[in-house]
């Protein structure tokens, strides 16, 4: 035997094959030859070769038949670079003709000869010659039998003898198998697997070992590892008399280990049970991976026929790599280096189980991970008595408002009609933990009727049971088989690995302690955001904000805010006490106040009521506060500057707070974060107030405290005058929701109506609302940093968006030298995981 060349060459040890050239199954047979496992003989054709085969240019074929020897049957399996693009099924037994089945009756017999025979007409005619497979399908005959009639349909479908040459067998698959991988639907299919558009196909061309014959003979496929869990544990089925994956699908395949279920390989060949598992270690170990291994044996000799990565979930994908880096077998680089950060997101939350039926009924953007299903339910309040009956709900909004947070946290998922990634819906239900779709195109939402209808008329009432499956975006009737989240140490493990190569914090968005109490449990590096605003919608505490919003006088505000005083500073403690040690970054007020108004008729009555008031001053009031465009209007620092009691009771909450944690002996430094700032000027008025209430409790209290002041940085003004707002800021943290939408010139909540088109259409490569837009918001935020440094070169910088959960994301602010990123506490494990990444990508390219 001897190579060829690099396009079509003989396995051995030295022979030039690459993955990059020849695809994984080629280069993982020379592995195993190396290893000088029992490889039957095999040549592999390289992607070259084959798309000169698609071209109509085929090789040699005799040279490739060399190394086989007269009379030998063969196989042709496809080797891709990655295993998940796919690939032409495999053809078994090339080389079976007249001849060869007369030589085989003498040593199998002639009825198991005859069935040989059989298999490779029928697949030869289908899926080679591409004739009709039902009239193949039809004939039911085995053994001699059928063949008789195969060889009758071939030679009447085609008006010509099955062919006999072996040569020619062969370059009919060849031709046939990569004319398949070039075709339209098959390079459609890998495109939306994550392959290249022009991916390459190898062949590899193997010696038939056939699992016939007199002795023990057979088939069956071996692995040591669950592919749902990732626990060690021999799966995988032998049959007698079988060729191929046959085990797999025939009920009388037998289990490998001794099972109580029923006979076994292991009871059956004990000898040939020990060398598959001698076999199993010794390539785990040397390819470093956990391989499904396909073997046959004949006569009571084992042939290793390929050795592929077992399919695992991602739950199970964890597992393994923790388990082959505590074994030795790879680094813990490496097993981190192995995991997708997204794929954290389903280990930390319930998921539809991927093998239960699914009757979808609409899909959106998939917001928030996670799955739960419940009865559905149209407000808040149906929320809330849902949960105090114990019964799961499905909160169903056209778009969720600050004061369906109550109805949030009661319910077990949230779907809305509208909205994106970064709508309010999206936010909270990612910081809340909580299944969500937003943008739901595909149902007709009737909030009166209490009704949601399908476009093909599907009718699902207030009470009816649906899905959330906030990982996909489906909406799904009924109640599918759940998988619950992991827990499992393997993740623990990979997390603490993780922050040995990581080189930027990552902290937290939390909002209350229930939110800090997950962070910390993820172990986050402090809190990057706690939005106030968030606390207010409580209904103890809604009426004295209203009370507030009604004031006319300063001192009638100021005793509204009074009351509220003590509740925002218990917020304060629980948070730092939390948190204790770790910074606490809070963003003072920012929405505009209309939103703690109701909007309809009823409500505005309901207020009069409470407030004492005619509801016609109610009315009125609240038509006052309405703006054409509210997230352009009074809110933020504007707010802060026009009412500024409101800035001044929370500065003073936050440093009572600071004195009240200190007490306990918890170290407090509080980071105050001013909202929506567009001019230097802002920043002097609310920093000369804020430091004016420090003042006053320090005096007040006899009681010393250090704090930090800092600016969110959410539109492009701040960007471009960053240098002069930096001179006033310990900190900037951008707001990339708010940066992005204004930058854009879009509207973060009805963007999601389009974006899909738009992404499809190449008119951005991803919705900017989910991946940092590097080139247009992230040139702001270079600039901005660089401006921001030039005047406070100790200036702490960071993203507190929903961007910072996301990988990509997380790379430009390494990049950009920022010093942490801030995302919903069911990211951080996710975010932790891919800045240890970049950091040891970085590491290997130096």
């Amino acid at each position: 035997m001897q190579n060829f060349d690099e396009n079509v060459t003989l396995i051995t040890p030295s022979a030039p094959v690459a993955v990059a050239t020849h695809g994984g199954r080629a280069k993982c047979l020379q592995r195993l030859v190396r290893m000088d496992l029992p490889v039957p003989d095999t040549v592999a054709l390289s992607f070259a070769a084959v798309k000169l085969i698609a071209s109509g240019r085929v090789p040699d074929v005799s040279r490739i038949l060399e190394p086989f020897g007269e009379g030998a049957l063969m196989c042709v399996r496809p080797s891709s670079e990655d295993p998940d693009w796919g690939g032409p099924g495999a053809v078994l037994n090339i080389g079976m003709n007249d001849a060869t089945y007369v030589d085989l009756s003498d040593k199998i017999g002639h009825e198991a000869a005859a069935e040989l025979y059989l298999r490779f007409v029928k697949n030869f005619a289908v899926h080679v010659a591409r004739l009709d497979p039902d009239v193949f399908d039809e004939i039911t005959e085995e053994g001699s039998a059928g063949l008789g009639a195969a060889l009758a349909a071939y030679e009447a479908e085609t008006d010509e003898r099955f062919p006999q040459d072996a040569g020619q067998q062969l370059t009919e698959v060849l031709r046939s198998m990569a004319r398949a991988w070039e075709g339209t639907s098959a390079r459609l299919l890998r495109q939306a697997k994550g392959a290249p558009a022009d991916a390459g196909l190898g062949l590899v061309v193997q010696r038939m070992a056939l699992g016939l014959g007199s002795g023990e003979c057979g088939s069956g496929v071996i692995q040591f590892v669950d592919s749902e869990t990732g626990a060690p544990r021999i799966k995988g089925r032998y049959l007698s008399q079988s060729q191929g994956r046959e085990a797999l699908l025939q009920a009388e395949a037998i289990y490998l280990e001794k099972d109580a279920r029923g006979p076994s390989l292991e009871e059956h060949a004990p000898d040939a049970f020990e060398k598959l598992k001698d076999f199993g270690s010794r390539m785990r170990t040397r390819l470093r991976e956990e391989l499904q291994i396909e073997f046959t044996i004949e006569d009571g000799e084992i042939h290793i026929l390929d050795g592929v990565r077992v399919v695992r979930s991602n739950r199970a994908a964890l597992r393994i790599a923790v388990d082959l880096a505590e074994s030795g077998v790879i680094s813990r680089e490496e097993a981190v280096l192995r995991i997708e950060p997204r794929a954290l997101s389903e280990l930390l939350h319930r998921q539809v189980d991927p093998n239960a039926p699914r009757d979808r009924i609409a899909r959106g953007v998939a917001a928030s991970p996670g799955a739960a299903t419940g009865k559905i339910v149209f407000s808040a309040a149906d929320a809330q008595a849902s949960a105090s009956r114990g019964e799961p709900c499905i909160l169903v909004r056209r778009e969720t408002q600050p004061e369906d947070i109550r109805g949030m946290h009661a319910a077990v998922a949230v779907m809305t009609e509208r909205g994106g990634m970064t709508s309010h819906a999206a936010v909270i239900g990612r910081g809340l933990g909580l299944p969500c779709v937003v943008g739901i195109e595909a149902l007709r939402f009737h909030m009166r009727k209490k009704l949601l209808v399908t476009r093909d008329g599907r009718q699902f009432k207030e009470g009816d049971v649906i899905t959330v499956d906030g990982t996909t975006g489906d909406v799904l009737a009924g109640e599918p088989a759940m998988l619950e989240a992991a827990e499992d140490d393997g993740l623990q493990t990979l997390m603490e690995w993780a922050d040995e190569f990581r080189d930027i914090e990552i902290r937290a968005n939390a909002d209350t302690p229930a939110d800090a109490q997950v962070a910390r449990n993820f172990k986050a590096q402090g809190i990057g955001l706690a939005r106030t605003e968030h606390m207010f919608f409580d209904s103890d505490r809604l009426t004295a904000m209203r009370e507030m919003i009604f004031a006319h006088a300063v001192e009638d505000r100021r005793a509204a805010l009074e009351r509220i005083l003590p509740m925002q500073r218990a917020d304060f403690i629980d948070l730092f006490r939390i948190m204790a040690g770790l910074p606490v970054c809070i963003r003072l007020f920012d929405p505009p106040l209309h939103e703690f108004l109701p909007s309809d008729r009823a409500g505005l009555l309901n207020l009069a009521e409470a407030l004492d008031l005619p509801v016609s001053d109610v009315t009125r009031r609240a038509e006052e506060l309405e703006e054409y465009n509210p997230m352009l209007g009074l809110r933020g620092v504007r707010l802060g500057v026009t009412v500024p009691e409101i800035y001044e009771m929370q500065a003073r909450a936050i440093f009572e707070a600071t004195i009240a944690t200190q007490k306990s002996g918890a170290t407090v430094v509080p980071e105050i974060m001013i909202p929506l700032v567009s001019a230097k000027r802002e920043v002097e008025l609310v920093k000369t107030r804020v430091d004016a209430v420090a003042a006053a409790v320090r005096t007040e209290t006899g009681q010393d405290f250090t704090y930090r002041l800092g600016v969110m940085v959410e539109t492009p003004r701040a960007c471009l005058r960053a240098g002069d707002i930096a001179s006033h800021a310990s900190f900037f943290s951008f707001g990339t929701n708010d940066l992005t939408q204004m930058t854009y010139g879009l509207s973060r909540d009805d963007a999601g109506r389009f974006m899909s088109n738009y992404v499809s259409e190449g008119v951005f490569p991803e919705d900017p609302f989910h991946r940092l837009d590097t080139e247009g918001v992230g040139e702001l935020l270079d600039l901005a940093a660089t401006r921001a440094r030039d005047a406070r070169p100790n200036i702490t910088l960071s993203i507190c968006g929903e961007h910072g959960g996301d990988p990509e994301s997380i790379a430009f602010c390494r990049k950009a030298g920022f010093n942490y990123v801030s995302c919903s506490p069911f990211r951080v494990p996710g975010a932790r995981l891919a800045a240890a990444q970049f950091a040891l990508s970085e590491r290997e390219t130096r």
